[in-house]
């Protein structure tokens, strides 16, 4: 098979995997006049770092060969579907090139399990090596590695690899040993706490490597301190299908958070379930809405950046543990909890205000910094471009008070939903 064709069957069959955001890479280039490559930059294929930089990978399988029979994967045993395979060579001549030519900036690679979990994890590390130590690639290496492999290769893979993630595919053991009869949680979480604890064993060696020269202060054997070791310094995410079973927002995000306290992940994503050709008919019949994984969204969003606990989400989604799909979870939970509002805008601790709907994190900071010189008003808050329609009802500054008509109103959430097309964050 020609590689461009083997480029376009594993680039097609790479699609269905979210989570190969950029964000939490080293800043590293080859404009220094060393090397070959960059984390920053654009090009053909985006990802979007939280910082807002764009990133552009080269996202593909080494293979869609799988010996797996995960029912809501495209790429399972018994599909049906045209095969290939990149040889190792194969995927650093490829990213080497398309990064000559400016088309990206990094690489994201994933593969089906072909012959055993450990060889399989081990072609992978052998990419990321080469790119490495044979090419000097400094651009952005995303590596999604395999539950059951040794443990050795999880720590191999670190050490190329700026991000390394394993999908938890489905939120709760007895569906994904429904769906995923060669997948279990345990297995998961596992190979998770393995990364996580080469993570602070990272980060505590760059403290000491940090530290004044001592007699104790690590040395590379000549003198001199050594540099600390590398792994992952991006961190680990991973990604959940949403719609495949009949899991609820409430057992998903409790999910997540688990993770994110456990692991200490970077992300959890979320993958709105779409039907595939030749189904299980154990699958739904029908995609999960993508509203629904937008909610989940900016649940998963509140949970790592606005102080919700785990309990504010679940108390923000209806009786049967849905999130709501015409207001967003932040407004949920304000309406919700009435008795908490107006907070106001004067006065207000970080934690009050980050609950304020229409108000976002860096609208906060700024908020605490004005008000140490001058009384907020309604026009500091849209020149800091807030949403102020959604606000208003929830706060009191300067120059505005809301009236019970506006905050008790019955037709409150009526008015401050945002249209079914409209998506922003909050």
């Amino acid at each position: 098979m020609e590689l461009i064709q083997k480029l376009e069957i594993l680039a097609d069959a790479a699609k269905y995997d979210a989570s190969c955001a950029s964000s939490g890479g080293a800043r590293r280039d080859s404009r220094s006049g060393r090397g070959i490559g960059s984390t920053g930059g654009m090009g053909i294929c985006h990802s979007y770092a939280p910082d807002g930089r764009c990133i552009s990978l080269l996202k593909i399988l080494l293979t869609n060969f799988c010996q797996y029979e995960c029912h809501y994967c495209i790429n399972r045993n018994s599909s049906n579907v045209t095969r290939a395979r990149f040889t190792v060579d194969e995927v650093v001549q490829l990213t080497l090139d398309f990064y000559k030519r400016n088309y990206i900036e990094g690489l994201f690679l994933s593969s089906g399990i072909i012959q055993s979990p450990d060889y399989t994890m081990e072609q992978l590390v052998f990419v990321a090596r080469d790119l490495r130590e044979k090419h000097d690639f400094r651009g952005y290496i995303h590596l999604k590695t395999i539950p059951d492999a040794d443990g050795d290769l999880l720590a191999q893979a670190g050490r190329y690899a700026d991000r390394l993630s394993i999908n938890m595919e489905l939120p709760t053991q007895h569906t994904l040993a429904a769906l995923a009869p060669e997948k279990d949680h345990r297995t998961i979480k596992r190979s998770m706490a393995r990364i996580h604890v080469r993570e602070e064993e990272a980060k505590e060696d760059a403290k000491k490597c940090k530290e004044k020269p001592s007699v104790s202060a690590p040395s590379d054997g000549s003198g001199r301190r050594r540099k600390a070791q590398r792994f992952a310094p991006a961190g680990q995410s991973t990604q959940m299908i949403i719609g495949a079973d009949d899991s609820n927002d409430t057992t998903i995000l409790k999910t997540s958070a688990e993770l994110y306290a456990g692991f200490r992940l970077r992300r959890v994503y979320y993958s709105a379930f779409s039907p595939i050709p030749e189904a299980s008919i154990s699958l739904p019949a029908k995609p999960a809405p993508l509203l629904r994984e937008h909610r989940l969204y900016q649940a998963d969003w509140l949970l790592r950046f606005y102080e919700f606990s785990p309990q504010d989400i679940f108390s923000a989604t209806e009786g049967s543990g849905m999130l709501p799909l015409d207001i967003d979870p932040k407004l949920a939970w304000a309406l919700n909890h009435r008795d908490q509002f107006p907070v106001d805008l004067n006065r207000a601790s970080k934690e009050q205000l980050l609950k304020v709907p229409g108000i976002g994190v860096k609208t906060v900071k700024q908020l605490l910094r004005i008000r140490r010189w001058q009384k907020i008003k309604l026009q500091d808050l849209i020149s800091l471009r807030a949403g102020v329609k959604k606000a208003m009802p929830f706060i009191v500054c300067a120059d505005h008070h809301p009236g019970t008509r506006d905050f008790s109103s019955g037709d409150l959430r009526g008015r401050l939903a945002a249209p079914a097309a409209q998506m922003a964050l909050f």
